[in-house]
C-alpha cells in the first residue's frame, strides 16, 4: 500500500532540489527519488515538478510513497568457506568469508550467513523480518571475520540489546594507506548516507553519531595495520571513518584508495577484517571471545606490504 506524506517544505530546504530534498527527508537514494518525481508522485502546492526545481520554504509538498521492496526470503545452502567458530543451543559464531552477506537484501543474489546456516541444517531464532532472522548484527558482504547469529529466542532477544548498548567488544584489523597520525586516536563524526545517493555513506552533518576508536599494531613503509575498536556500528563505519581521516582501507576503492597500490598488494576488497568479538553468553552470563585468523587474501597482502618496508 503506498504511504501518502504531506508536509511544509521545512525553512532547511529552502532552495533545495526537489530530489535531493526528497532524498534527505524520507532517505531514500537520488535515483530512487528521481523516479518517484517523474511519476507524478510529487505535488508542490497542487502541481506536479520536476526533479531540478527548488523548493521555497512553507510551500506545501505532498509526496505518494511507494511500497517499499520486499526482501527475498534466505536460500538454504551452503557457503563454501564459511567456517564455525562456536556452536552450543544459543548461539552460533560464523567465521565469514569474503563475498558473502549477512542476510538477504533486495538486489543482492549472492550467498548469505543465514542462507548458508540453514542450508547446513543449523538452527536460527525465529525473532526479527522473515529474510534476516537470528540476525544481530552485520558484516558487509566484502568484510571477512567474527560474527555471531542467535539461535534461541532469548539470545536474540539479550544480544540485540547487548549491541544497541554498546556493550559488546567489536574488534577489527584494518590496512589503511599511510601513516595515521596521531597513531592512537579517535574518529568521532556523525554518518549517514553519502548525498551523492550512490549507496556509499560519509561524515554528514546532523548524520548518526558514530564513534571508531583506533590504534597502531604495525606501520610499514605504504600503510600501517590498526586494531579498530568500534563504539557504534554504521554502516560502512570503519571505511567512511578512515576515509575521512584520508587513509582509507587498502584496496577500498569506492572510499578513495589507491587502486596501483591494491593491485600490488593482489586486494580486490578492502582490507578489513573482523578478528575479535566478546559479548556477555546470552544465557550463561560469562563473557566470552571469540577470535577469526586472517584470510589467505589479506594474509598475502600484509606479507607484501611488510617484506616491501
Amino acid at each position: 500500500m503506498a504511504d501518502v506524506r504531506s508536509l511544509p517544505v521545512p525553512d532547511g530546504l529552502e532552495g533545495e532540489r526537489v530530489d535531493a530534498a526528497l532524498a534527505r527527508l524520507f532517505g531514500l537514494s537520488r535515483g530512487r527519488a528521481a523516479d518517484i518525481i517523474a511519476a507524478g508522485d510529487v505535488l508542490l502546492d497542487g502541481r506536479e515538478v520536476a526533479k531540478s526545481e527548488r523548493l521555497r520554504a512553507g510551500a506545501w509538498l505532498e509526496v505518494t510513497l511507494p511500497p517499499p521492496p520486499t526482501a527475498p526470503a534466505p536460500v538454504a545452502e551452503p557457503v563454501p568457506g564459511m567456517g564455525i567458530l562456536y556452536e552450543d543451543a544459543d548461539i552460533v559464531v560464523v567465521d565469514k568469508p569474503v563475498g558473502v552477506a549477512a542476510h538477504p537484501t533486495t538486489g543482492w543474489t549472492g550467498p548469505t550467513v543465514l542462507g548458508g546456516l540453514l542450508g547446513a541444517g543449523h538452527t536460527v531464532a525465529t525473532s526479527g523480518a522473515a529474510e534476516r532472522q537470528g540476525i544481530v548484527h552485520r558484516l558487509d558482504a566484502n568484510t571477512t571475520g567474527a560474527m555471531v547469529v542467535a539461535k534461541s529466542e532469548i539470545a536474540y532477544s539479550r544480544l540485540k540489546r547487548a549491541f544497541k548498548e554498546r556493550r559488546v567488544d567489536k574488534r577489527y584489523h584494518a590496512l589503511v594507506q599511510g601513516h595515521p597520525d596521531p597513531f592512537r586516536g579517535t574518529v568521532d563524526a556523525p554518518i549517514d548516507r553519502h548525498p551523492s545517493g550512490d549507496g556509499r555513506f560519509a561524515v554528514v552533518a546532523g548524520g548518526k553519531p558514530s564513534v571508531t576508536h583506533y590504534d597502531t599494531v604495525e606501520a610499514f613503509r605504504a600503510a600501517t595495520l590498526l586494531d579498530i575498536n568500534l563504539e557504534t556500528g554504521r554502516t560502512h563505519q570503519i571505511r567512511v571513518h578512515m576515509s575521512a581521516i584520508r587513509h582509507p582501507c587498502v584496496g577500498d576503492l569506492a572510499y578513495g584508495a589507491d587502486p596501483t597500490l591494491a593491485a600490488r598488494l593482489g586486494v580486490k576488497r578492502q582490507w578489513l577484517h573482523a578478528v575479535r568479538l566478546g559479548f556477555e553468553h546470552p544465557t550463561r552470563g560469562d563473557w566470552v571471545e571469540f577470535e577469526s585468523p586472517y584470510p589467505d587474501d589479506l594474509e598475502r597482502a600484509l606479507q607484501i606490504v611488510s617484506d616491501e618496508s
